[in-house]
């Protein structure tokens, strides 16, 4: 697919969760926020993608996460909008907007601004939801990128949240 806009790291990697994906049965969906639909714009390159991917939601502010994936006020106000407990509340959402078997929220902070002490640019946080699944089990991961300038933040926490939607090996076929 060399006439891809984008990298084709990010391409190839959209590829291997597509296929895999396919093979197993599984509709994706994926609720961004800092990556702005990145992932949904590299899983679209792959011819076929329809047959997994159901959705993306973009919910870049606080009200669109709470209107759009129901990320209530109290967690964005006790954790923010960058912490496990949002991305997992995005995951929840995603899956019940859309019905797929698995989402996967990405959250963070890409820079140059809005990074804290706390949470400084290059702090992103994925978490990822089955249908079915335990709510209490949660499945979540915070990375430390480092400043790597806004898009190569944004290409990193894209990799990542394509690694996530990967089926376990041990995962069985519908």
């Amino acid at each position: 697919m060399s006439d891809s806009l984008l990298p084709q790291n990010l391409v190839d990697a959209a590829q291997r969760v597509i296929e895999a994906n396919r093979a197993k049965g599984r509709r994706i969906a994926v609720a961004e926020s800092c990556t702005g639909g990145l992932v949904a714009a590299a899983l679209t390159e792959v011819p076929g993608s329809s047959d997994v991917l159901e959705g993306s939601i973009v919910s870049y502010s606080n009200e669109a996460k709470q209107r759009l994936l129901h990320v209530s006020t109290d967690v964005l106000e006790t954790f923010g909008a960058v912490s496990i407990a949002t991305a997992w509340s995005m995951a929840q959402g995603a899956l019940e907007a859309t019905g797929a078997d698995v989402a996967v929220a990405i959250t963070g902070i890409a820079g140059p601004g809005g990074g804290s002490e706390k949470k400084p640019v290059g702090t992103v946080v994925f978490a990822r939801a089955e249908r079915g699944g335990d709510p209490a089990d949660v499945v979540a991961d915070k990375r430390a990128f480092g400043d790597l300038g806004r898009s190569g933040v944004r290409l990193q926490a894209a990799l990542c949240a394509l690694d996530l939607l990967m089926p376990s090996s041990d995962e069985p076929s519908p």
